[in-house]
């Protein structure tokens, strides 16, 4: 939550967007105030059958968390991001991590 607020990151969303996130991660008391809704798959309550449009919702979010991980997969291609980054180097990281995934922009699409 903390690195959510401290981030930028509600800075950059817009009224519409939307945000994945894993179960138990609260913040849409920070994203309603701007428009976003926040994407989480349903709790399954204790010793019962998950609802019929809770197991429809689950199975679209993992079709999208696919894509999700696919992309993060073509970033960490980057050999740069694969070995210890040298002390020297501990400063521009964001900036490493940045171009690294513009650099993803170039590739073809994951999805046709």
């Amino acid at each position: 939550r903390k690195l959510v607020e401290l981030s930028g990151l509600l800075q950059m969303l817009e009224p519409g967007d939307e945000v994945m996130a894993d179960k138990g991660f609260l913040i849409q008391d920070l994203l309603a105030p701007i428009g976003v809704r926040l994407n989480v798959p349903p709790l399954l309550r204790s010793n019962s059958q998950m609802p019929t449009d809770d197991v429809v919702k689950t199975k679209k979010i993992a079709q999208l968390r696919v894509h999700v991980e696919r992309a993060i997969g073509r970033v960490k291609e980057f050999r740069i991001l694969q070995n210890v980054l040298p002390s020297s180097m501990w400063d521009s990281i964001n900036e490493v991590t940045y171009v690294c995934c513009m650099l993803t922009n170039f590739s073809p699409p994951l999805v046709c």
